[in-house]
């Protein structure tokens, strides 16, 4: 059975972590397995109370079966994890696809996927304690981490010793935003119509050059203080070397982004967004890294014109994980707050964060 696109479309969400699964059954053609993992730890930080937190805990499903001809069928469901609050929802929906691969061919998956986009984005999104968060804002209607209910083809090409093509498509279905927040008393809801974006990316000698493009149309319906009707649109550069967690590990990413990140509600006109990633894997598995996140706002429609060129956030954090055994990790990290600029600066918020994951 041929599971080279299997691999491809799953690589995404596998970037930061030691990807496992048990394999319940493999027989005539078919597999079952079970993976996900569940994290627990502690933080603190200078705005907030100390306690115990979780890091993104989940648990997925998947199924495989090998269709003759060259072809093989997979579906996936993922669930994130509710471990910490008692009587809440147990489970929420991360991915839920169908997909069909071929080595020749290509791949097509529809459903709740990670996006092609996010094969560029996500190359310094790797850390446990502290990594990306604006490619998050409101990512499954803009299509740039876990795509809701989209359409996907993607297909790579190796060419030996010069290297290795691989591009990606998508399209999504109208969608809707809502930046309601009830804490910060602010709010703001959107209509997302249809959505495309394609994804481009070459490796040659452990050096990989990305490019990804998503865009459609965003129309404010309520609640927002400057009414849109625009494009939501965002290109994206990255650039990454070495293989994270073994030996050294560099990458960048940079955004411009129409309408794609948000500020108290409000989707923004112009901004610019950048992360960057060194990382030193050690042969004893300990890995250890500094990363940098930021996003500025560059535009005149949103927000006042005093706001513009100004820091929105920015972040750098240090970090250290450990492999325990095969199967759990610990992790420990101190994020630094280098704060916003003009009207976005706030009172500073250093955190630090230490756990361990357990791989299912």
């Amino acid at each position: 059975m041929n599971k080279k696109f299997i691999a491809l479309a799953v690589a995404a969400a596998a970037f930061g972590t030691s990807a496992q699964a048990v394999e319940l059954y493999n027989q005539d053609g078919s597999t079952f397995s079970v993976g996900g993992h569940v994290s627990v730890g502690v933080q603190d930080s200078e705005q907030d109370a100390a306690g115990v937190n979780s890091v993104s805990p989940r648990i997925n499903f998947e199924a495989t079966q090998d269709l003759g001809n060259g072809f093989t069928a997979d579906a996936k469901g993922e669930w994130a994890l509710n471990m910490l609050d008692g009587g809440d929802n147990s489970f929420t929906t991360r991915l839920g696809y169908i997909g069909v691969s071929h080595e020749e061919f290509g791949r097509v998956a529809v459903g709740t996927q990670w996006a092609p986009y996010y094969t560029a984005g996500g190359v310094a999104d790797l850390p446990i304690a502290f990594a990306n968060d604006f490619l998050y804002d409101n990512h499954g209607a803009l299509g740039t981490g876990r795509a809701d209910a989209m359409l996907a083809y993607t297909n790579a090409f190796d060419f030996g010793n010069a290297g290795a093509f691989n591009f990606g498509l998508g399209w999504q279905g109208a969608n809707d935003i809502d930046n309601t927040n009830a804490t910060l008393g602010t709010a703001g809801k959107y209509n997302v119509g249809q959505r495309a974006q394609v994804q481009l990316g070459y490796d040659v000698a452990g050096v990989g050059l990305n490019y990804a493009y998503t865009g459609g149309d965003i129309t404010s319906t309520a609640d927002v203080a400057v009414a849109v009707d625009d494009k939501a649109t965002s290109h994206l550069v990255s650039a990454k070397y070495g293989t994270y967690g073994k030996g050294i590990y560099v990458a960048g990413v940079y955004a411009m982004n129409d309408y794609m990140n948000s500020y108290e509600g409000q989707k923004l006109d112009d901004t610019k967004a950048y992360e960057a990633i060194l990382a030193y894997g050690l042969s004893n598995s300990l890995n250890l890294s500094v990363n940098y996140e930021s996003v500025k706002y560059d535009g005149d429609k949103a927000l006042t014109g005093a706001a513009s060129g100004e820091t929105i956030y920015a972040t750098t954090a240090i970090q250290a994980e450990y492999d325990v055994t095969s199967r759990m990790r610990a992790y420990a990290g101190y994020e630094f707050d280098l704060q916003g600029t003009g009207e976005f600066k706030e009172d500073r918020d250093n955190m630090w964060m230490a756990g361990v994951r357990f791989f299912l």
